[in-house]
């Protein structure tokens, strides 16, 4: 039996609309440091403030948080939010700060990709506004160091964010992909049942299993990074956003 018509389409945002780095040459032309370098700096320089503490210390108990967020995001399938991610690291170094400082600290690491911002994936654009034409559109992606209020900023700085029906972040669901929830969730946005809907995204533990789990469909976009297409089961890929509408629309049969 045929699958039922396709209604919505589910995006991934790092390397599937927007290229994830792309934005480290800009820093570089501007004279900032690399991101990960930068937030260890702005951390160091909170604690200065406070009292003295080696800039090796900090380092070394961000790369400790690091490796505990990942591990909580890869297993218990949660990502936590910057705050709670400095919570994390100013406890296993014995410090704290001010509530209005560590808000400031955590606002700081969320504002970084928003000046100067990533590029989008070639092609994401013009894809994304003729699907937005014939399917409802909704974005679900995991929030790492950018909550969902500063991924939508991005998405409006490229006149992206009206494409789109609905929003599911991770910080704002309190789960993070491959969880079904999320794509149950984007559905659920999209007025659609879950069989109608397919997601795109780079990932396959994440935007492939998920979906698949959850009960729709995926399609593994190559366009930016290809993690394995050799081995997916997605129900197609796509290496080139330009024909990723024709692609849906071949997914896309009403049941006999």
């Amino acid at each position: 039996m045929d699958p039922k018509r396709v209604r919505a389409v589910s995006f991934d945002l790092w390397d599937t609309v927007f290229a994830d780095d792309s934005d480290e040459p800009k820093r570089t032309a501007a004279g900032l440091p690399p991101k990960p370098q930068a937030r260890r700096e702005l951390v160091h320089e909170a604690l200065l403030r406070s009292g003295p503490i080696e800039r090796a210390v900090v380092d070394c108990a961000y790369d400790v948080t690091d490796a505990a967020f990942r591990h909580v995001w890869h297993v218990q399938h949660v990502t936590w939010s910057v705050a709670e991610r400095l919570g994390v690291l100013l406890a296993g170094l014995g410090r704290s700060l001010p509530e209005g400082e560590l808000a400031g600290l955590a606002r700081a690491h969320e504002e970084m990709e928003l000046d100067p911002r990533p590029d989008l994936v070639p092609g994401a654009a013009d894809a994304i506004g003729v699907l937005a034409g014939k399917y409802r559109l909704v974005v679900i992606s995991d929030a790492i160091f950018s909550p969902g209020w500063a991924l939508r900023k991005l998405l409006a700085a490229y006149g992206l964010a009206e494409r789109f029906s609905g929003f599911v972040f991770s910080d704002e669901v309190g789960a993070s992909k491959p969880a079904p929830e999320l794509f149950h969730r984007a559905a659920e946005l999209a007025g659609c049942e879950i069989e109608q809907l397919v997601h795109v995204g780079d990932r396959e533990a994440n935007d492939i299993a998920g979906p698949r789990a959850a009960g729709a469909r995926s399609i593994l976009l190559t366009a930016c990074k290809d993690r394995g297409s050799d081995a997916t089961r997605a129900d197609a890929i796509c290496d080139d956003y330009a024909a990723l509408p024709a692609i849906i629309d071949s997914l896309s049969r009403e049941r006999p």
